[in-house]
């Protein structure tokens, strides 16, 4: 199963490095800040491009499309599901003002026989790539440090 992401990026006038991150919606997420945050991403279709999948997921999971850029691969990340999550990186100063993600549905409470929908992403926001370090989730801590070591060149 491959997965694909965009992870934009900005550097700010005093050079700090920040990036683009999802809080993940639903229940299992409501409560909690840290390792519950992830790029833009989803499953690409099969014989799917990998851009055109990560573009796709981006306007499913922000409510906007992504903004045009110059994407560059950043490379493929084994996930600790043993899924591949291949990540598309560009620098931009996206600004939608709001987002609008695409919904999923889960039985909550569960056992209780009625279905909900919720967010896939409830919020996101630019972030300095060492908090980001910290917020998401444990499978897309490389991406950034993939990140880190692309700008450092």
């Amino acid at each position: 199963m491959r997965s694909c992401g965009l992870l934009l990026y900005r550097v700010d006038d005093a050079g700090e490095v920040e990036v683009w991150i999802g809080h993940m919606g639903g229940p299992f997420w409501a409560k909690k800040d840290l390792a519950a945050w992830s790029i833009p991403k989803g499953l690409a279709d099969d014989g799917e491009d990998d851009l055109v999948a990560a573009l796709r997921e981006f306007e499913e999971e922000i409510g906007h499309p992504a903004p045009p850029a110059d994407w560059a691969l950043l490379g493929e990340f084994v996930q600790p599901s043993r899924k591949v999550l291949v990540v598309f990186a560009a620098e931009s100063d996206f600004d939608p003002g709001s987002i609008a993600s695409n919904l999923f549905e889960l039985e909550w409470p569960p056992r209780s026989g009625r279905m909900r929908q919720f967010p896939e992403i409830d919020v996101a926001l630019w972030t300095p790539i060492d908090e980001a370090r910290r917020k998401v989730v444990a499978g897309q801590v490389p991406v950034l440090d993939a990140l880190r070591q692309r700008l450092e060149r």
